[in-house]
């Protein structure tokens, strides 16, 4: 297998639906992919402490995260036979109801695509250093535990 050199998975804001079309809809001419597994996590509007989060604001310590992600996608390209593997992380505010983690695997046979898509997220959570500042309404705010 070839180096993969990293790449950057952060988008400012939330990623957009139409972003996700297109994605998808580049796919349509690689007949070689029998499956695709995609992830979209949502920001929540959680009650808090009596509190609604209206967004959450990311931040992260950017080479740091890519090193780690590019770690964490060469191990999944070792483990499972992927086609392909995009990942994209916001950074900066989400309101609530806004996409902000955008996992889309392929592959031959739906199997590797579902369990390579469900590995990333989770090493995602514990693994990436992104942070992300649940913001209320009343412009108070608290650090976000990932769950």
């Amino acid at each position: 297998m070839t180096e993969r050199k990293p790449k950057n998975i952060f988008v400012e804001g939330p990623v957009l639906p139409s972003f996700i079309g297109e994605s998808i809809q580049q796919h349509s001419t690689k007949t070689n992919i029998g499956a695709h597994s995609i992830f979209l996590g949502q920001v929540r509007a959680d009650m808090v402490d009596g509190k609604s989060v209206t967004a959450i604001e990311y931040t992260t310590y950017q080479e740091m995260a890519l090193e780690k992600m590019h770690t964490i996608r060469e191990a999944i390209f070792d483990k499972y036979t992927l086609t392909c593997m995009h990942v994209y992380h916001s950074l900066g505010k989400v309101a609530a109801g806004e996409i902000s983690l955008f996992v889309f695997t392929s592959s031959a046979h739906r199997k590797a695509a579902t369990d390579a898509c469900a590995e990333i997220v989770e090493r995602i959570k514990s693994e990436l250093p992104v942070w992300g500042k649940e913001l209320f309404e009343n412009e108070e705010y608290q650090w976000k535990e990932n769950k």
